[in-house]
């Protein structure tokens, strides 16, 4: 990701907002199914789903922003060469351990070549850069023809500020404290508009965790929890389209 915006942290937060160095602080927590990142294991499974096995031999996955590795379990059996791109070193040997050839780079300026990826996941990446159209640019120039580009990330709304934000980082489950700047939730239109741009028309579909699922894993009932489809695009979305 790129440089985080200087900003002042909320109360409970170690450092200032967006700062990936919480990151580090947090390495630990990242294959802890209740750990920190619970929220970021279903929603890997959910940007799985998204993904078909691949059509040809030596197919590549880039997954941008790819943490320490959470979606590799579930392209398992998949076909794809999983690479995977971030610049927190501590998540990337967690990655390598779970069988992600990791680079270390940031999204804005991949140091990958044009054309290289059949497919690009960027999971709850695009909420955290300062530069969204040079992120995008990147993420649509490494697909080939016909490849694919499947995103998740969190809308640029009041609501979401609310929900996704002040509300998801205070109960178990949700995300770190301070994990967030909302004045870097994404611009659906500008979303859109920058992938049509770089060639790869993306449709937008709602995701929120079950209710139900929620509760029970709360409760102890539930080792996890689905990611289902929303009526509104306003808070939690993903993103899917083909390059031109």
């Amino acid at each position: 990701m790129s440089t985080p915006r200087a900003a002042v942290p909320r109360r409970g937060a170690r450092r200032a907002l967006n700062d990936p160095r919480q990151y580090d602080d947090l390495a630990a927590q990242w294959w802890e199914p209740r750990g920190g990142f619970a929220m970021l294991h279903w929603l890997a499974v959910a940007r799985a789903a998204l993904v078909p096995p691949a059509g040809r031999e030596g197919a590549v996955l880039v997954d941008l922003g790819c943490g320490a590795g959470l979606l590799a379990p579930h392209l398992a059996g998949r076909g794809y060469h999983h690479v995977g791109v971030d610049l927190t070193a501590s998540a990337l040997t967690q990655a390598a351990a779970h069988g992600v050839t990791v680079v270390r780079g940031d999204v804005t300026a991949v140091p990958l070549r044009d054309g290289c990826a059949d497919v690009v996941a960027a999971g709850e990446i695009l909420e955290h850069v300062t530069d969204l159209p040079a992120t995008v640019r990147e993420a649509c120039r490494l697909l080939r023809p016909g490849g694919l580009l499947v995103i998740d990330t969190i809308a640029a709304t009041a609501l979401a500020r609310v929900v996704a934000v002040g509300l998801a980082e205070r109960i178990p489950g949700g995300p770190p404290p301070g994990i967030h700047d909302p004045a870097l939730l994404v611009d659906r239109a500008a979303l859109v508009r920058e992938c049509a741009r770089h060639g790869v028309d993306v449709t937008l579909r709602g995701i929120r965790p079950s209710v139900s699922d929620l509760v029970n894993w709360v409760a102890g009932r539930r080792s996890t929890v689905r990611m289902v489809s929303a009526p509104s695009t306003a808070v939690l979305f993903q993103a899917v389209g083909r390059r031109r």
